[in-house]
């Protein structure tokens, strides 16, 4: 008998880095008997950590999945479920790996180490999870740690997340094993009481199914299998998250974890539905749609991942979410109207794939060698779902730059080809080619890039030049004002005529370039609109004080005149970047330099110093918090023009302990010294006539 819907459960571990996740995963998979023995992160013999980087680094640097088969509820009838397991990076800087996995789970599994507590990813990921509206589960990992004080951390657990995240079981024996507080509450537990714990339990679940309270209250017990569709509905809507010790290392509560995923955790038909939307190419408002779990209908999988590997090209991981894909069936990419045929479909467990027959809703898996299948894509089977597209991940935008070059003269090309495929992996990877003539590589942080160029030296071979990337400046004017051009032209036969009347206005920070056309009575007939926007976006693209791209601008197109013979669009494109120009030099225009949100998490005794650091680089401290004893979360915002060598100070200030985060916040006026620095070191051809 085949894998039926209700026998499919996925979840991601995620959490801050050294939680202990990818040998969580190693003993799920060995308790399941999908592997011999669980690896060891140190020997580098894990199944996530399969790249010879992270065997190096001891640490996950991509998110992995980990597909297994395991008994179930059914083990009586000889029942399988099939268990999606994801394991995901934690450091800040690998956020492009590691919330991709939210788009593929109904079950985000939040892993938090027992020594160090609620850590600064464990706050977020909680966050991000509900946001996503995915059941969560917290696992405490590490209990047989030295000095950990379990039941203060459970109490910092609802003080942080609320009074709905309850133990399902307790630690006992001296955290050597776990006592159930759920299927069949007994024994003793190391702290509380198991029938106490079993009590909240039923009263928390109970709350959300009327029929179910009323009988509680009469009889004053329910059973598990009654209590089974209330729980996950409680864990559906947030009334209840889950929270269970266990210990990767020495397997305490390993077997009770992989019960719970069996018997408690979702499968396809009983999660939030994810949340798909159908952009009409007439350009009409987008409407949602819900993905049916549902084998018979039209095929939707959603692809979360691209891994490009050395010897099956490129890898496309996706999660079905409706209808059923096959081997050789045709599949429309996105918005493309030429099928492609997947040859073949393979489960993963780390790098080893598996061929299957078929995949359901629920199911991840991958296809191969599809070189035009992207991160994000829809794959579907109807022409008719051309314009489906999934609810985009509030992904980090990369802010942290480095100018690239290649050592080796010729080999530009091998360089251009190796980012292409790198940012195919990584939808927090950006390549620029600024107007500098640099091509710089963006991501999250130090670390991002440090990883990503070691990739390109080890895997590639390629040798890189780096230097500090310009600043990404922008402009915008701070006044309302009005221009004026006429384009006149005589060459003895047909000259260029076209004249223009435009006005701008400042708009909100952040709202971009806005082109309106106001022009009454055909005075510049239609034909030559486009033409005029032409010539102001070409002086929006080059920069009019100090050359960097302006923005937050609305241009109206009012008046004007034309020339029944000699108007042509080489006249207007010329008249509208002329008038942008001359309202330009009217509107005063200033110089914005990019404002980032800085995270810092350092030792307790360096705060003074950091703080002070962060303040002498113009930047504002925003607030601090204490995760656990010794240590410190700093929140900032800061010019990133400033934070050039902030990695090495801080390196410095905290002996090596210290770690950052950089995330793009907003645009701010750049001050009056540094604008007329950059204006002064700019040659404005822009001003320039043809």
């Amino acid at each position: 008998m085949g894998i039926r819907l209700k026998d499919i459960r996925t979840l991601a571990l995620v959490g801050q880095s050294g939680a202990g996740k990818t040998m969580l995963a190693e003993a799920l998979l060995a308790k399941a008997g999908a592997i011999p023995a669980a690896g060891s992160v140190e020997r580098g013999t894990t199944a996530c950590d399969y790249l010879p980087m992270e065997k190096q680094l001891q640490h996950s640097l991509k998110l992995a999945v980990a597909s297994f088969e395991t008994a179930g509820a059914n083990r009586e009838l000889n029942g399988r479920t099939r268990v999606h397991l994801l394991d995901t990076p934690g450091y800040p800087d690998m956020l492009g790996h590691s919330l991709p996995a939210l788009a593929a789970v109904e079950t985000a599994a939040v892993v938090i180490n027992a020594q160090n507590g609620i850590e600064m990813m464990t706050q977020r990921f909680m966050q991000w999870a509900a946001k996503r509206h995915l059941d969560r589960i917290v696992i405490v990992n590490r209990i047989d740690a030295d000095n950990v004080d379990l039941e203060a951390l459970l109490g910092k657990i609802q003080d942080a997340f609320g009074k709905e995240c309850l133990p399902l079981n307790l630690p006992a024996g001296g955290r050597t094993r776990v006592s159930d507080c759920f299927f069949t509450p007994s024994g003793e537990a190391d702290f509380s009481s198991v029938d106490e714990a079993h009590r909240r339990l039923v009263d928390q679940v109970v709350e959300v199914d009327e029929k179910l309270m009323a009988l509680y209250l009469e009889k004053g017990e329910v059973s598990p299998e009654l209590l089974h569709d209330p729980l996950e509905r409680a864990m559906r809507e947030g009334h209840l998250v889950p929270v269970v010790f266990t210990s990767a290392k020495t397997g305490a509560g390993v077997a009770e974890l992989l019960d719970v995923i069996v018997r408690l955790l979702p499968n396809p038909t009983e999660g939030n539905p994810p949340v798909y939307f159908n952009t009409p190419a007439d350009g009409s408002a987008a409407s949602e749609v819900q993905a049916i779990p549902d084998p018979t209908r039209h095929a939707l999988a959603h692809v979360f991942k691209i891994e490009i590997d050395p010897y099956l090209g490129r890898l496309a991981v996706m999660r079905v979410h409706q209808g059923r894909l096959t081997p050789g069936g045709a599949l429309y990419i996105g918005e493309g109207r030429k099928p492609i045929k997947a040859g073949h479909l393979y489960l993963l467990r780390g790098k080893t794939q598996t061929e299957i027959g078929e995949a359901l809703p629920g199911d991840i898996c991958c296809v191969a060698k599809v070189d035009e299948i992207q991160y994000d894509h829809i794959l579907h089977d109807s022409p008719e779902d051309a314009h489906i597209h999934a609810e985009p991940l509030e992904l980090p935008n990369p802010v942290f730059g480095l100018a690239l070059s290649s050592k080796k003269r010729g080999d530009e090309q091998k360089l251009s080809d190796v980012l292409h495929r790198l940012v195919a992996e990584d939808p927090c990877l950006r390549i620029e080619h600024t107007q500098a003539n640099e091509t710089v590589m963006r991501g999250i942080g130090e670390m991002h890039l440090r990883t990503t160029l070691e990739k390109v030296k080890s895997q590639f071979k390629l040798e890189l030049d780096t230097r500090p990337p310009s600043v990404p400046y922008r402009e915008t004017i701070s006044a309302k004002a009005e221009g004026h051009s006429r384009h006149k032209k005589q060459t003895g036969g047909a000259g260029q005529f076209g004249e223009v009347f435009l006005r701008i206005e400042p708009l909100p920070r952040g709202k971009g370039f806005e082109f309106v056309d106001s022009v009454k009575g055909g005075v510049i007939p239609n034909q030559f609109i486009p033409a005029v926007e032409k010539g102001v976006r070409g002086v929006m693209h080059h920069g009019f004080l100090a050359g960097y791209p302006l923005q937050d601008i609305r241009v109206i197109v009012y008046d004007g005149k034309h020339h029944a013979v000699d108007s042509k669009e080489v006249a207007f494109v010329s008249a509208g970047r002329k008038a942008f120009i001359d309202a330009l030099a009217k509107a005063r225009a200033l110089v914005l330099e990019p404002v980032v949100n800085v995270g810092v998490t350092a030792p307790e005794q360096a705060m003074g110093d950091v703080t002070g650091e962060i303040s002498a680089r113009r930047g504002h401290i925003k607030g601090s918090d204490s995760p656990r004893p010794g240590t410190v979360e700093i929140t900032a915002q800061a010019p990133l023009s400033e934070l050039e060598n902030f990695p090495a100070r801080l390196k410095s200030l905290t002996s090596g302990q210290g770690s950052y985060s950089l995330e793009f916040s907003h645009y701010d006026p750049a001050p009056a010294p540094l604008q007329q620095k950059l204006v002064a070191a700019h040659q404005p051809a822009a001003h320039a006539d043809d």
